[in-house]
């Protein structure tokens, strides 16, 4: 099985062509200020950088795994700053160099608790003191389908509970919320909600969104 913490081959063919739909909240980055030092991690194609910057953010930069993705946000976006992750997670930054990181939809790509604890610690030393950390990802559902297939997967693979396998390739996580704020221990958590969103395959689902501030 690949990489859990990476799966470049599915983000560069299959997952290259995905439309993502987790939704930005711009009041939650109003008191860091149109000129914050914004970082995407996993950009994907640039959807949320390109609309941060209709929206008058003049400093945002983007990296993803994905050299396929990074060429498609190039494509559709060629004013934006995208760059591809040569050894993720490690960034090409130098401490303290951001103001806000945001984390769309990622965490559930990592699903391997060494790799998120890992790409964690590494937004965190990219973060200045205060900084915010922008999380949205998805939470266990509990309808009958993906409690089967949370259940099957963690019996054959002893992974942990919420993950499970795509129809087409991909090895993703839900999680509990509690989980997403056991990551966070540098952290103060300042705003937290519920909202629904489109998974890349189009389902219906329901995912949280975490605002936290580096202490």
């Amino acid at each position: 099985m690949e990489d859990l913490g990476r799966q470049v081959t599915y983000w560069d063919t299959v997952g290259a062509e995905k439309t993502f739909t987790h939704p930005v909240d711009l009041g939650w980055l109003a008191t860091a200020g149109r000129d914050a030092r914004i970082l995407d991690y996993g950009c994907g194609y640039g959807r949320v950088m390109a609309e941060l910057g209709r929206h008058g953010f003049s400093d945002v930069s983007g990296v993803d795994l994905s050299a396929a993705l990074i060429e498609r946000g190039r494509r559709s976006h060629p004013d934006l700053r995208l760059a591809v992750l040569e050894s993720p997670p490690s960034l090409p930054y130098p401490p303290a160099g951001f103001d806000v990181v945001l984390l769309f939809a990622v965490l559930t790509c990592v699903p391997d608790d060494d790799a998120q604890r890992a790409l964690i610690a590494e937004l965190t030393r990219v973060l200045a003191s205060g900084g915010l950390l922008y999380i949205s990802d998805m939470v266990l559902q509990d309808d009958e389908r993906n409690r089967d297939r949370y259940a099957a997967y963690a019996q054959r693979f002893h992974t942990p509970y919420g993950v499970f396998a795509t129809d087409d390739g991909a090895v993703v996580r839900h999680h509990d919320v509690a989980e997403l704020h056991a990551l966070l221990p540098a952290f103060d958590l300042v705003e937290e909600r519920q909202t629904l969103v489109a998974t890349m395959n189009g389902h219906p689902a329901r995912a949280v969104q975490l605002l936290a501030r580096k202490r």
